[in-house]
């Protein structure tokens, strides 16, 4: 029987619902194990959500810092092997760089940092730590997802000429959702957040979906970022064109103003032989449209004998019987476990290269909006910062 990866989190108290899901996921396949904590900056808390998860008292920490420094002194075979960050994005950076200097592989949330030039300083640690560097981009994990790239990567929509992809949610559409939840606070905050608001929390990653299924690259930005609750100090709403490479076009948009909303990811990809459309609300469903034919419609499933044999490992149950979200973080902690265990995987971990890119691309689009929407090089950003 293969050995479980041993994991510590940082962060995930009360008032967090993402660190649940983290943790339920890092279950499902049985190939990692939660064995310590600091679950909060109250060690009282800290304490009490680790005996509700079973742990012993000696590995629920007081800081992460403390944490670390004790892990490292257990024996080899008993000390956690890396260190899942689900804390506000001004922590990620820090508690990261700590963990890869206490020789841990590392787990984030997205964004990978709160700026540009940390997340450069991100990627030289992790190159010269030779450690493993996650990012989890839950949306790439899908099923469905991992199949619209394998068809792409085919050649079956032939040259890509356009992606529109949009991330409209509807739960900060009132001043008074602002400080509605401890979620809502952080995220308005730029001390906590970073720069951007909507577009560093999901427009980051409709921007990561846009280049994971098309394998395409975006090169130039012109966004026009807004806050359409007045008082806000971040963007709450937003949209960009985007020039990519290979000389296909793309436009994103992402709002959490649109009332009513919950999640509503979509991407179409429109080649010059056929176009995919995928939802993210319907995950196990996957729309193909070549032209001159009827419409054809993949669905997710164990027993779906047209899907990739490596998508059909990310499936858990035939057709017809729904995954979803918790499936897709799975997938990620599955992947990752693979990854420290050195087993062969034909899916890729989405690492410190797409976390770099994802914060030159907010940076981005935080500056072509306060040029008045101008064309921003994403390429020139991080030339200019890497020099």
């Amino acid at each position: 029987m293969k050995s479980k990866v041993r994991m510590g989190m940082i962060g995930g108290a009360a008032g967090s619902f993402i660190a649940g899901i983290h943790r339920m996921a890092a279950r499902l396949d049985n190939r990692v194990e939660l064995v310590a904590g600091c679950f909060s900056r109250d060690h009282h808390k800290s304490l009490e959500l680790g005996k509700a998860l079973g742990l012993p008292a000696q590995r629920c920490y007081a800081s992460y810092q403390q944490m670390l420094q004790a892990e490292a002194a257990l024996p080899v075979d008993e000390r956690i092997e890396f260190v899942s960050i689900v804390t506000p994005n001004h922590l990620h950076f820090p508690i990261a760089k700590a963990a890869l200097e206490a020789g841990l592989h590392v787990l984030s949330d997205k964004p990978a940092t709160i700026s540009l030039e940390q997340a450069l300083q991100l990627q030289l640690l992790v190159q010269q730590s030779r450690l493993h560097y996650g990012l989890t981009h839950t949306y790439a994990a899908y099923p469905l997802v991992r199949q619209a790239r394998l068809m792409i990567e085919q050649g079956i929509l032939g040259a890509i000429r356009r992606v529109s992809v949009s991330y409209p949610q509807g739960w900060l559409a009132s001043a008074a959702d602002s400080h509605a939840s401890v979620q809502a606070s952080w995220r308005t905050d730029p001390s906590q957040s970073g720069e951007s608001g909507c577009f560093a929390d999901i427009g980051s990653h409709a921007f990561h979906l846009l280049e994971y299924i098309t394998g395409l690259q975006v090169e130039e930005i012109a966004a026009d970022l807004l806050c359409q609750v007045p008082g806000r100090a971040l963007d709450d709403d937003g949209a960009a064109l985007l020039r990519l490479t290979q000389g296909a076009r793309a436009t994103l948009t992402a709002s959490q103003t649109c009332a009513g909303l919950g999640n509503n990811l979509q991407i179409s990809v429109y080649g010059e032989l056929a176009s995919l459309y995928w939802q993210q609300e319907h995950p196990n469903q996957l729309w193909l449209q070549r032209r001159g034919e009827p419409q054809q419609l993949l669905t997710a499933g164990t027993d779906c004998r047209y899907l990739d044999p490596a998508v059909q490992q990310s499936c858990r149950t035939p057709a017809g019987h729904p995954e979803g979200y918790i499936e897709a973080f799975a997938n990620l902690y599955r992947d990752f476990a693979a990854l420290i265990r050195q087993e062969t995987s034909s899916v890729p971990v989405c690492g410190i290269e797409a976390a770099v890119r994802g914060m030159a691309f907010i940076r981005a689009a935080v500056s072509s909006s306060q040029q008045n929407a101008s064309w921003v090089s994403v390429a020139s950003l991080l030339a200019a910062k890497s020099a």
